[in-house]
């Protein structure tokens, strides 16, 4: 039995057709997954069902009810929730507060009835099998928690349908199993939800059901069951996608940076040595140091011991502009919170790094921008219609690419990618492994850490696993699968060397 059908929607945007005649039909108690690349029309789609936005043709029915064109309180109403990739909670209130969050329990004389709704808070948790203490601040909460806290809060108020986009992106794999056995005890007791994830391998461990859309169309829908992520992955980029790896070896030139004992935030006593033309891979489980170790090597946290080498200068008291100075540039993990500049321009969020950089060029002459946008847009194929419009406007892929253009800007030589690829659609993700290489092969030096195995075997020459703040292991790049990089991330080497002593 269908909770949801959304049949034959249609929706334009200033003339742009965004959706066309797209249906999605999802069955009550399951777990079904809408995937596409960025930009496919996946959160229009739910923006609709959520009564953002108001469809230009179709129809909605939700629970045997037509809720075409509702409000976002009816939407609510019926009792279907959006769990977004940035939650939305308040981190300066309590648990019970954000819970409760204008439907406050109170009393005929008008107080707030506090017992009475952490007393509920304790129910809903109890009966979804978490502990969580709904009088402390949500800012003192894990992710996990905070995750499992926006989708008790639809649970409170009898949702029936939870979408949830991107759910585990800053998740530890121990807190993914959390929220997969709570969303499988969910699903047990009748709730439905829909999955928006990138991550195959997520997909096919959580999902039922499958629909893909491709440029704002309906593309294909079945059972999980019955295809296989290479089959799903060719639907969703258009072509047969090409699993292999882009790894192709270079000559190596002169050592460019260089750590020594170098501690840190977050870690430990780390030596690595990266040459001209080298792509080195770090990685390790959530909480390692390896971004760490990159934010102090751009000078955002402070060298506690040990010495930073770049191009054989010896950096004492590393700032942030000094590392910009000797061509360090930095793409941080958390893109929509680090690197992108929400009411600026495609040229101006382009420009940003370069003018930050050089006081000799404190006029910004729009002529010589608008030629270096061309240049970058063409190299980096970065898919836009006016450099003039808003960086909003763009994919997350084509607003990564951006970024790469704003540090290759500024002639940067050394490259450090903090999970450049996160939260971006498998054809995007080519492209920026295409680009990591090309850049390697003609000269700069790159630093890129990730949690996705196959990423780092796509592009390194060697890959630096962390464990509890310490580099544990460095791999060639022949070493680096799956096994052997888990075996040490997560210390389980040393459990297998015990065993054989």
């Amino acid at each position: 039995m269908n909770i949801l059908e959304m049949t034959n929607i249609d929706k334009a945007f200033v003339g742009v057709q965004v959706l066309n005649n797209v249906s999605l039909r999802v069955e009550k108690g399951e777990v079904h997954a809408l995937l596409g690349e960025n930009g496919a029309g996946k959160s229009t789609l739910m923006n609709i069902l959520t009564g953002v936005h108001k469809c230009d043709a179709g129809k909605v029915i939700f629970d045997g009810k037509d809720i075409t064109n509702c409000s976002i309180a009816e939407s609510d109403a019926a009792g279907i929730a959006f769990v977004h990739q940035e939650l939305n909670l308040f981190n300066d209130l309590r648990v019970y507060e954000n819970i409760f969050f204008g439907q406050e329990l109170v009393s005929r004389f008008g107080t707030l009835k506090k017992n009475e709704m952490i007393k509920k808070c304790y129910e809903v948790f109890a009966n979804m099998g978490v502990n969580i203490d709904p009088t402390v601040m949500v800012e003192n909460l894990s992710a996990s928690d905070k995750q499992t806290l926006e989708i008790a809060k639809a649970i409170f108020f009898d949702a029936k349908l939870l979408i949830l986009d991107e759910p585990t992106t800053a998740l530890t794999n121990e807190e993914i199993d959390h929220l997969f056995d709570l969303v499988n005890k969910l699903k047990s007791e009748g709730k439905t939800f829909i999955f928006i994830s990138h991550k195959m391998p997520e997909i096919f461990r959580l999902s039922d059901s499958y629909t893909v859309l491709r440029n704002g169309e309906f593309i294909q829908t079945g059972k999980i069951s019955e295809v296989t992520a290479q089959e799903v992955t060719s639907v969703m980029v258009g072509t047969s996608f090409d699993n292999a790896q882009v790894y192709k070896p270079r000559e190596l030139k002169e050592e460019v940076l260089k750590t020594d004992r170098l501690s840190g935030t977050g870690f430990s006593n780390v030596s690595l040595s990266v040459k001209k033309g080298e792509i080195l891979g770090i990685t390790g489980l959530q909480g390692s140091g390896a971004s760490e170790f990159l934010q102090c090597i751009f000078g955002e946290n402070p060298v506690l011991s040990g010495s930073i080498e770049i191009a054989g200068d010896r950096m004492k008291n590393l700032t942030i502009h000094d590392a910009m100075k000797k061509g360090v540039a930095f793409l941080p993990s958390n893109r929509k919170e680090n690197s992108v500049v929400p009411d600026g321009t495609i040229l101006e969020n382009m420009y940003i790094s370069e003018h930050e950089l050089s006081s000799a060029r404190p006029v910004i002459r729009k002529p010589d921008e608008y030629r270096k946008y061309d240049a970058q847009k063409a190299s980096l194929n970065i898919k836009a219609e006016s450099p003039d419009n808003l960086i909003l406007s763009l994919s997350g892929g084509n607003q990564q690419k951006v970024f790469f253009a704003r540090w290759l800007n500024t002639d940067a030589e050394i490259l450090l990618l903090d999970n450049p690829t996160q939260g971006i659609d498998v054809g995007a993700k080519a492209e920026i492994y295409k680009l990591i290489l090309t850049l390697a092969e003609s000269g700069k030096t790159v630093v890129v850490n990730s949690q996705e195995i196959p990423e780092l075997q796509k592009v390194s020459d060697r890959c630096a696993v962390f464990y509890s703040g310490e580099v544990v292991k460095i791999l060639s790049h022949e070493e680096i699968t799956e096994h052997t990089v888990m075996m040490y991330a997560t210390n389980a080497i040393e459990l297998e060397e015990a065993k054989e002593q």
